[in-house]
């Protein structure tokens, strides 16, 4: 067998030693949820524990914090919004990329002045409108804010850019419509890219503190973000192996979806940037 050339090796190794650098976070943190407390403390590199304290902390965590509770949590509110993000952006980019009408490149234009505008900037309106209208402390306050996604518009416009014009002309010369194409065609070929923008929308959501921290005052429907907050105690101290395991329960359902799809994500990430 011949030997791969040296720029493979290369790029090869750079690429190893980055995902080790950007994993040596997540191998700390499940190696210091397998720690006793005193152990943690006591200093030194190694991720690997001298004496396993894994089981008294992960059924340490589940015991003082409903953890699986808060998962589930996480599992509706990412649920429903990627749903009706999902119902709204694809047949918005599909128009603005594929339908010919006045004001399409303004369109474009908000979408893209959109990506710019932060939640922080919005928040305080869209929580005086909830708290008016007695929405606040309720999954809809976790959801509503965000069904409406410009980065997922963007992501699909650039998606059905690379879908070719000639397979559409055919359908509407076999006599289907625009709702009919987007249905029968468009949207088969989009699971790609629908998984790609899946996996960025729950990641961020998921993660996200700064929202459900401002809604949310009922401990039921902590988030997981939230969830982490409760193992901190300013008079005992913070527990940190069972704050460790408490992550890596809450982390583990993102890290399980990932690999099932990173393949379709690569896939997404790539046929959409070819018409950059």
């Amino acid at each position: 067998m011949s030997k791969p050339p040296r720029p493979q090796i290369l790029r090869l190794f750079i690429l190893t030693v980055a995902a080790v650098i950007l994993l040596l976070p997540y191998i700390y943190m499940v190696g210091f949820s397998l720690k006793p407390v005193d152990e943690i403390f006591a200093g030194g590199l190694s991720p690997f524990p001298r004496e396993f304290a894994g089981l008294a902390n992960y059924a340490g965590a589940l015991e003082s914090e409903p953890l699986l509770r808060y998962v589930a949590n996480g599992v509706i509110v990412c649920a429903g919004i990627l749903f009706f993000q999902l119902v709204f952006a694809v047949p918005c980019a599909f128009a603005m990329a594929k339908l010919r009408f006045p004001g399409r490149a303004f369109m474009l234009g908000l979408v893209l002045f959109g990506l710019l505008i932060p939640i922080q900037a919005t928040s305080l309106p869209i929580y005086i409108g909830l708290a008016r209208t007695g929405l606040t402390d309720t999954y809809t306050a976790l959801i509503v804010p965000f069904v409406s996604s410009v980065f997922g518009v963007f992501l699909f416009y650039q998606f059905f850019r690379t879908i070719p014009d000639e397979l559409l002309d055919a359908a509407r010369l076999d006599g289907c419509g625009d709702v009919t194409i987007m249905v029968r065609i468009v949207l088969p070929l989009i699971m790609p890219a629908a998984t790609a923008f899946g996996i960025f929308s729950v990641v961020s959501h998921w993660n996200d503190l700064f929202w459900p921290l401002i809604v949310i005052r009922s401990p039921e429907l902590n988030t997981p973000p939230l969830g982490i907050l409760a193992f901190r105690s300013e008079e005992a101290g913070d527990s940190y192996g069972q704050l460790m395991a408490g992550t890596g329960v809450i982390t583990a359902p993102l890290v399980i979806a990932f690999l099932l799809a990173q393949r379709r994500f690569i896939e997404g990430i790539s046929l959409g940037a070819l018409k950059g």
